[in-house]
C-alpha cells in the first residue's frame, strides 16, 4: 500500500490528469502522466467493472500494479494513473510487470 501522500484519490486531480495528462498505451494497460509541483510522486489505478465484474479480480489488477510500481525508481514530480482495459484480467504477473515496464520507459519516467 502506497503511503497517503503517494496515491491520486480526488476525482478533481484524476479529471486534470485526464485533460492535461500525456498518455501511453502498451497492449490493455494506458498510462497518463503530467508534472506535478509536490515534490514526489503520486499514483492512481483504475480498474473498471468492463475489466471484470467481479471486485476479487479487479482488486487483485491493483495489487499486481501497486507492487510493481512500489519496487521501480520512478524520477520525483510526477501524478501516474494507470487504466485497465478489458482483457487485462488474463495477463499473469510477468506479462503486467513487462506492459508497466515498457509503458514508464515510452513516458521516460522510468
Amino acid at each position: 500500500m502506497f503511503a497517503r501522500q503517494n496515491r491520486i484519490r480526488k476525482k478533481k486531480e484524476i479529471e486534470r490528469i485526464f485533460k492535461k495528462g500525456k498518455t501511453f498505451k502498451e497492449g490493455q494497460l494506458v498510462l497518463k502522466t503530467i508534472k506535478n509541483d509536490l515534490g514526489l510522486s503520486r499514483f492512481g489505478f483504475i480498474v473498471s467493472q468492463k475489466v471484470s465484474k467481479r471486485a476479487n479480480v479487479r482488486n487483485k489488477i491493483k495489487r499486481r500494479l501497486r507492487e510493481i510500481t512500489r519496487s521501480k525508481s520512478i524520477k520525483a514530480e510526477n501524478d501516474v494513473l494507470f487504466i485497465c482495459l478489458p482483457g487485462m484480467e488474463k495477463n499473469d504477473f510477468q506479462e503486467t510487470k513487462v506492459m508497466t515496464e515498457k509503458l514508464l520507459e515510452k513516458a521516460k519516467i522510468k
